[in-house]
């Protein structure tokens, strides 16, 4: 894991970059991780964009070792900057990339960063909503799943 680079936010405070994947499968279900680590709570996967990383790149090495799965295509669907998303590291306020991402490979579990992984359908995330995560809740929202 590298290190993200630190940023100031509109307000001057602290801030990371963040990207996000929304992986959908041929039946419209999300793939989602329960994650180990703070943020805590079920998520698409994401993180931070690395000191003199792309956020295309950050993306792709994020869903490789969150999932195993390769991304193919992505198309940004969301760029802003988020005030109160606490990430491990402390930081309050992240922008995020949010990427609608195509995916070829066998999902591969990382047992070190994720409790489990797995689709759910858009029931499912909606029966799900308090065990998001916060910023998942968002996204889906925005998503037009709630």
């Amino acid at each position: 894991m590298g290190n993200p680079k630190l940023y100031r936010s509109s307000n001057g405070r602290p801030m990371h970059y963040s990207v996000g994947a929304v992986i959908k499968n041929e039946l419209g279900a999300y793939l989602l991780i329960d994650r180990l680590k703070v943020p805590l709570g079920y998520a698409g996967i994401a993180g931070h964009v690395d000191e003199g990383e792309l956020p295309e790149t950050a993306l792709e090495r994020e869903v490789r070792e969150e999932s195993g799965l390769v991304v193919v295509r992505s198309r940004l669907l969301f760029e802003e900057e988020r005030p109160g998303n606490v990430c491990s590291r402390g930081i309050n306020t992240h922008h995020w990339r949010l990427y609608a991402c195509e995916v070829s490979g066998e999902i591969r579990w990382n047992q070190e960063e994720t409790k489990s992984i797995d689709w759910y359908s858009k029931k499912q995330v909606r029966s799900m909503r308090n065990e998001l995560e916060s910023i998942w809740q968002y996204w889906f929202t925005k998503l037009g799943v709630f």
